[in-house]
């Protein structure tokens, strides 16, 4: 079966998701020094390079999760391949990706903030650490005011300067909504959304994102078409 064209439609953000191969998990675990850092250096250089503004990201042992917005269809991809190239040479044997990597186009203003929090909470259901803001390797502790100077190459979304109307309006909402959990049924809409690479929004949403979108946003409707 072909593969499915990545989802894209230009000036829209994507909540970006993908799985180390085991013998890359291995390597945060036997490695003297884990990769944390040196992907965190690629990230930005790939970012400059490949034409992507990161919005939030987080590393853990099992998933690179990214919040950005592509300059051009070809922009994710290549940062993506940028980054595993990078490890690959690292590792020097066994691949560093497990699969694909998996996106959807979240609505502003509805769910980018949901996926920010979501993306930013990755060690919490590692159960790397008890508070999210404490995980050194996301941009949790950026959002939150924690962690200063901030990487140049971190561009805020929209959505998160929306959280208040001073820097700490915004840190301190910021804080309350990501140390709250985020409801069952929108961890299930997103988790769904990168499963099948649909985008995440209402209908309204959908439809307006599908005239420009490279492909259906949506799963089409079950059973055989009305005739």
């Amino acid at each position: 079966m072909a593969r499915q064209p990545r989802l894209y439609a230009a000036g829209y953000t994507q909540l970006v998701s993908i799985e180390f191969s085991e013998s890359a998990q291995r390597s945060f675990q036997t490695s003297p020094e884990p990769p944390y850092r040196d992907l965190l250096t690629w990230l930005g250089q790939a970012a400059l390079s490949c034409q992507v503004a990161i919005h939030g990201w987080s590393i853990s042992p099992r998933l690179f999760n990214i919040l950005a917005t592509p300059e051009h269809e070809a922009s994710l991809p290549a940062l993506v391949q940028a980054l595993g190239r990078k490890f690959a040479a690292q590792l020097q044997s066994g691949s560093v990706f497990s699969g694909r990597y998996h996106s959807t186009i979240p609505q502003p203003n509805l769910w980018v903030l949901p996926c920010l929090i979501w993306l930013e909470q990755q060690s919490l259901r590692e159960r790397l650490v008890d508070d999210a803001e404490t995980w050194p390797w996301s941009s949790a502790r950026t959002h939150t005011g924690l962690s200063s100077p901030t990487l140049a190459w971190l561009t805020p979304h929209p959505d998160y300067w929306r959280c208040g109307n001073t820097p700490f309006d915004r840190q301190a909402n910021y804080r309350r909504i990501l140390s709250a959990a985020l409801p069952g049924s929108s961890e299930r809409h997103i988790a769904s959304s990168l499963r099948g690479q649909w985008a995440l929004g209402d209908k309204a949403f959908i439809d307006e994102l599908q005239k420009t979108a490279t492909r259906r946003v949506s799963p089409g409707a079950r059973g055989r078409p009305k005739g």
